[in-house]
């Protein structure tokens, strides 16, 4: 049995899916990525800004001012104790911000399957790889050993012709 023949040989699903990846890999090198549409840079700017400490400090006294302005009576009182014009105001607020972070939400998601499916091809193609290296090194163990197999079997023949047999 040949050397070659004893190495170990990756199935041919692996190569196809080891030349695949290869081939993605080089094709989102040379792609340039793509510009957001308006909609998706909107929704990740309104839920960059409210889920900013800026946003619920700001948010916070600005509730705080109008309770306190209500209660106190210092001007005119436009939204007595129960503070249902606050309430319709917070209402309003949560019913539009919503939409906006479920679609960046929903766009992040998008981006992290993406990154998903993209570690675990790398994942893959790394195991391939280790695979090939170590049939390679497997193989050129192999070869060395029948090599020095060879070199043991000349000297054994040389120290026969020369007439004696090697001390035991």
């Amino acid at each position: 049995m040949s050397l070659t023949a004893k190495a170990h040989q990756l199935h041919d699903e692996e190569r196809t899916l080891l030349h695949r990846l290869r081939q993605e890999r080089r094709a989102q090198r040379r792609s340039a990525p793509a510009g957001l549409p308006l909609g998706a840079r909107i929704a990740d700017a309104v839920a960059a800004t409210m889920g900013s400490w800026p946003f619920i400090i700001v948010q916070s006294a600005v509730l705080a001012a109008w309770v306190v302005l209500n209660v106190v009576a210092f001007m005119q009182h436009w939204d007595p104790y129960p503070f249902i014009l606050l309430n319709l105001a917070l209402s309003f607020q949560a019913a539009y911000a919503a939409p906006f972070i479920m679609m960046s939400q929903n766009r992040q998601a998008a981006i992290d399957r993406a990154a998903a499916t993209h570690d675990y091809d790398v994942n893959t193609k790394a195991e391939l790889e280790i695979e090939l290296l170590h049939e390679k090194i497997d193989l050129l163990r192999e070869t060395q050993v029948a090599e020095l197999m060879q070199l043991v079997k000349r000297l054994e023949e040389k120290l026969d012709a020369a007439g004696g047999a090697p001390p035991a």
